[in-house]
């Protein structure tokens, strides 16, 4: 079949990219293909089983017009500013306009090493590109803005990482792949040059691409900060409101269209508790489930030191006018936060300073007894019906959950409600790492399975009962999550 592949990225920012091309795949075999992405964005999912569609899935049959590239971006790593990062293992294969007319990118992780590898391989192992399979699949489901996975093909090719692994590549879409590492990079050629002229047509070609609103405002470049500030404060309570962590928020992963990406080492919180950290290499804890609010912040700052030079004719101005912006993070988030836990709690409509107590006593409880963040409020619904003893028996302060429940039962809560946006099923973690060890060696039953689950995240259905359980407390307790790489 014909495949339209735009190279717009590419064509109005070439210092922002560099044109390559993937490495061959010896033995490409479809590992997992995602049909109904496909027909959305016009693919045929028969043709891309076939051997000319694999190699569009790997990167090496493109069309003769295409042209693929790395990106380059800046970032802030950890805290530490890298001035150069880049894809160093994934392409930009170019912009698909989907059936419904919605331009995507269409983009390749672990397709080989580009000039950004920095001494890595390029490669990837199957196991980390089916987690962000699964992952992007549930956060898909789950309502929370992603980038999706199209398809993993395993490649043929060994990867070295502690063992020898098999190679694939993830074929992934996204709104785009702008970050505020592509502000911090273009940022710093237009500060070298003397001249915003890049930094300038990266805020155009943003603004152009995810915030249309913003050219009709007397100051283009200060409505793209403010819309990119509002779209990461809903992102970020989206992510609290179901437990996830990202695990790896430096600015190179926060887009500017606000869509979650690079599923790297994340995953779902179990037992409630703020700290909770699983990325390997946070050992201080920087992107732990409780901060993240305050770190898309600090971000969102770092973003806004880039656009400084297009805010305003003095520095001055510019960071009083930055500074002004990003003061309704807080409120953007805290309100959409606060919205979704009284949809959480069945109580949508009641005023949000009388739950606001009744949050903070009920995560503090929590907390307290260690229940689990997503069977917890299934189990609350119950309550609300009438049978409160199965959710009252996990807490250790029965008398105080007792006095929480009695003020909330208060409210009039509906539990049918509660159900339609507290999901029964999440990618549970070690139903997880079940599922790649088993793609790892060839079977794809239990990578189907855990997808059947993850993608009706809200409806209960018998035989499933194991997918939505915590682990046992010795796996939990000493879980971690790795880059990949």
């Amino acid at each position: 079949m014909s495949i339209a592949l735009q190279g717009r990225f590419v064509r109005e920012l070439p210092e922002l990219a560099v044109r390559w091309q993937a490495e061959a795949a010896p033995e490409p075999k479809l590992v997992v293909i995602n049909e109904p992405l496909a027909v959305e964005l016009g693919l045929d999912p028969t043709w891309l089983r076939s051997a000319e569609g694999l190699g569009l899935l790997v990167g090496t049959m493109l069309p003769d017009d295409a042209t693929p590239a790395a990106q380059a971006y800046a970032g802030h790593q950890f805290g530490g500013f890298v001035p150069q990062l880049g894809d160093g293992r994934a392409l930009l294969l170019g912009e698909i306009v989907d059936v419904n007319g919605r331009m995507r990118d269409l983009h390749l992780k672990g397709s080989g090493r580009t000039p950004f590898a920095r001494g890595g391989d390029g490669l990837a192992a199957i196991g980390p590109m089916v987690r962000e399979y699964v992952i992007s699949e549930a956060m898909h489901a789950l309502r929370i803005p992603t980038a999706r996975a199209l398809a993993v093909v395993e490649t043929g090719r060994a990867v070295y990482r502690e063992t020898v692994l098999p190679g694939a590549v993830l074929s992934r879409v996204a709104d785009s792949h702008l970050r505020f590492g592509s502000f911090q990079y273009a940022s710093q050629i237009s500060h070298s040059a003397g001249n915003p002229d890049l930094l300038r047509r990266l805020a155009d070609h943003a603004i152009a691409r995810h915030h249309p609103a913003a050219a009709q405002a007397d100051n283009r470049y200060l409505a793209l900060l403010e819309a990119v500030s509002a779209v990461q404060a809903e992102l970020i309570a989206r992510w609290m409101l179901v437990g996830f962590v990202h695990g790896v928020m430096n600015t190179d992963n926060m887009t500017i269209s606000g869509e979650t990406i690079d599923y790297g080492p994340c995953a779902f919180m179990e037992s409630f508790d703020p700290a909770t950290v699983f990325s390997s290499i946070d050992s201080g804890g920087r992107y732990a489930y409780g901060n993240q609010p305050g770190i898309a912040l600090w971000n969102l700052a770092r973003f806004a030191e880039a656009l400084l030079p297009l805010l305003a004719e003095t520095t001055e101005d510019a960071v009083a006018l930055a500074q002004s912006a990003l003061s309704g993070f807080a409120d953007r988030y805290e309100q959409f936060w606060s919205a979704g836990m009284r949809a959480k709690l069945g109580v949508p409509d009641a005023p949000a300073e009388a739950v606001a107590p009744l949050v903070e006593e009920l995560l503090r409880q929590l907390q307290q007894s260690q229940i689990d963040h997503t069977s917890f409020y299934r189990r609350l619904s119950r309550a609300a019906r009438g049978d409160a003893e199965p959710v009252r028996g996990e807490f250790i302060d029965l008398a105080g959950f007792d006095s929480w429940t009695a003020r909330w039962l208060a409210l009039e809560p509906d539990a049918e409600a509660m159900d339609l946006v507290n999901p029964v099923y999440i990618p549970r973690n070690h139903l997880v790492e079940e599922a790649l060890a088993a793609a790892t060696v060839g079977d794809l039953m239990p990578l189907e399975r855990l997808l059947d689950a993850v993608r009706s995240p809200f409806d209960e259905r018998p035989g499933f009962e194991r997918y939505a359980e915590p682990a046992e407390k010795e796996f939990s307790v000493s879980f971690q999550t790795f880059c990949g790489t």
